[in-house]
């Protein structure tokens, strides 16, 4: 038996089982090649030299989808602890450098990509021997990677109920009502609810923070949501409302803002509206998953992140 694991040892390299666990993990030969940067073909082949060494198939496909054989279930259970058991190592060596070298994966929401950059320019100031790897994502995507443990820390607005994470508030993140700028309403002073919900509006995609936001206003208060179109993105929200199709909620972070009174920057096409009760204040979070072992990295920009985020709200720029 031994003699056999030492074969295996021999013929299966660290990279094709760390192609084998992606591959499991997407399910996909197309994504496991797009997140390891490299072709499908690569992966095909790489897939089975490693079947070939363990000597049984790995895969079998049934209809038009792929499953694991026995074995392959039992491979994957010995990369999952191989890959763990590597990254706790990295967790190790980059305490015993300290803040001089180590990586920080980072995955934020859409709307943070706004503020997240000068945060991480801030941090690359202090610590620029650091590398920062940031995936900026939608709502849904964002929660796959948590489940998959993919990155040191996660930034959203609105934190998931049903996944067990540890989460701390650090930056205000408050929500406004947008309409273009020749709209009857920009200018008028403590606007009804009521009069708002006789526009049509364009919202964010269904899970958004944002829009289950405005939806549960709508309801809290009676109200019907007319909705004139969906969109995926702020920035074609934007358009949208400047071309006159709707309003919109947004949050703050997502329009330029300029001077202390934070008035809304000449250039954009679009402003906000005095409406009763809005801004709604909500948070911006950061959380990783209960029980992840954070590097020192990771732990050091926890603590950038409750320090600066204060002093984010105070910049002119917000």
């Amino acid at each position: 038996m031994k003699d056999k694991e030492l074969q295996l040892a021999r013929h299966a390299t660290l990279r094709q089982l760390q192609i084998f666990e992606a591959m499991v993990r997407h399910n996909s030969f197309r994504k496991a090649a797009e997140e390891l940067f490299l072709t499908q073909p690569t992966v095909s082949i790489q897939i089975k030299k490693l079947s070939e060494a363990i000597g049984l198939p790995l895969f079998e496909q049934i209809g038009k989808k792929i499953h694991l054989t026995p074995s392959g279930r039992a491979l994957y259970k010995v990369c999952c602890e191989i890959i763990d058991s590597l990254a706790n190592l990295e967790v190790e060596i980059a305490d015993l450098k300290g803040l001089k070298q180590g990586q920080l994966k980072l995955a934020v929401i859409t709307t943070a990509k706004y503020f997240t950059p000068r945060l991480l320019g801030l941090f690359c100031q202090r610590y620029p021997e650091i590398d920062i790897s940031l995936k900026v994502t939608n709502r849904e995507k964002l929660l796959e990677r948590i489940i998959q443990n993919i990155d040191d820390l996660y930034i959203l607005g609105r934190p998931p109920q049903n996944l067990a994470m540890m989460f701390r508030p650090f930056l205000p993140n408050p929500l406004v009502i947008i309409a273009p700028r020749t709209h009857p309403l920009v200018g008028a002073t403590n606007i009804s609810l009521q009069r708002v919900a006789q526009e049509r509006f364009i919202i964010r995609e269904l899970g958004s923070g944002t829009r289950i936001t405005l939806e549960q206003l709508f309801q809290r208060n009676g109200l019907d949501l007319n909705v004139r179109m969906e969109l995926g993105s702020n920035e074609a929200i934007k358009e949208a409302v400047a071309s006159g199709l709707g309003l919109a909620i947004l949050s703050q972070h997502s329009l330029a803002i300029e001077g202390i009174t934070g008035q809304v920057a000449e250039f954009e096409p679009v402003t906000t509206l005095d409406v009763q009760g809005f801004p709604i204040l909500r948070h911006w979070y950061i959380g990783y998953p209960t029980g992840k072992q954070l590097s020192v990295v990771a732990l050091a920009f926890l603590e950038y992140l409750q320090n600066e985020g204060k002093q984010l709200t105070e910049s002119p720029y917000y």
